[in-house]
């Protein structure tokens, strides 16, 4: 395995977990038992990785209980491999990344007004301006704000409440897997094969160390491929636009690590009988995934559940 394949992470601690997660998978491929002997050179060229930032990482395993460090002897696993599942190896967030958080959750609740000064923030959230200003860069970067001058700040147009969250998914559900439908429906193998890729290698990471951008991209994009393999023009403008829209709300959910992975295997579900030729299933495997998604979305946005 090389973590070089691996998508993006936004910092080297975030990195750093990346590597430590990728040393757990490994032990997982191989069946450690407690007490197996962590060598570093061997950890090293497993993951085609220099010894320092494999040592990095074993340094975290340690401060987990899932190593332990032994003077003159290395690293030796310490917690059964059963047990080490239900452990959340995430890194710590950034003082960016916890504002950024904070900030689309409170737009989302209706905490914070579509229009803000920042000096609205700075009184509202106490933040350094050094951190809020790599906050406001990041979001204008994911396309979830835009600047008015003269530091006034918009979110851009988007499902922020439950009423249009709740139109959106139905229209969604109209569309998305009837379209698998349609007579001139016609797979793109390539295509399909690129996402296949991308998602394994989300299903794989470490949720929190990837770029929000990064998981919207291949989420939106996944919906808008499968339009586009209707060859319908307006279900695939209807697409683009739904994807634009429910930028905010999707990013506000991947915090949710759990749901991340969901979605990928149902995604990865859905791609599996498309590539397979079942049309059919593939038309209720997406029904079943939107469906899924609103409830995700519930605890985003406060609506009742039908």
């Amino acid at each position: 395995m090389n973590t070089s394949a691996l998508l993006p992470v936004r910092s080297s601690v975030h990195r750093q977990y990346t590597i430590a997660n990728a040393i757990v998978d490994l032990l997982r491929r191989e069946r450690a038992e407690r007490g197996y002997h962590l060598r570093e050179q061997w950890l090293s060229d497993q993951l085609g990785l220099s010894r320092t930032p494999v040592r990095s990482a074993l340094q975290i395993l340690a401060s987990r209980g899932i190593v332990q460090a032994r003077r003159n002897q290395g690293y030796f696993l310490e917690m059964a491999l059963d047990s080490i599942n239900e452990i959340a190896l995430s890194p710590p967030p950034t003082p960016d990344q916890d504002l950024y958080i904070r900030l689309v959750r409170d737009r989302l609740a209706g905490r914070i007004t579509n229009d803000f000064t920042q000096r609205d923030l700075a009184a509202l959230y106490k933040a350094d301006r050094t951190v809020m200003l790599q906050t406001l860069r990041r979001l204008t970067d994911d396309g979830l704000l835009q600047s008015n001058g003269a530091r006034n700040w918009s979110f851009v147009q988007a499902l922020d409440n439950g009423a249009a969250l709740e139109e959106s998914f139905q229209f969604r559900r109209m569309f998305e897997p009837q379209a698998i439908l349609l007579p001139g429906f016609r797979v793109d193998h390539a295509q399909l094969e690129l996402s296949i890729q991308q998602h394994r290698q989300i299903a794989c990471a470490d949720v929190d160390a990837l770029e929000p951008r990064v998981l919207f991209e291949a989420d939106s994009r996944f919906h808008e491929m499968v339009a586009e393999f209707s060859h319908n023009t307006f279900v695939v403008q209807a697409m683009r636009q739904q994807s634009r829209l429910r930028r905010l709300l999707e990013f506000g959910g991947y915090s949710n690590r759990a749901r991340v992975h969901l979605w990928c295997e149902e995604h990865l579900a859905v791609m599996a009988a498309l590539g397979e030729g079942k049309l059919q299933r593939a038309s209720i495997l997406m029904s079943l995934h939107l469906d899924q998604a609103l409830s995700a979305a519930h605890v985003l946005i406060d609506i009742p559940n039908a």
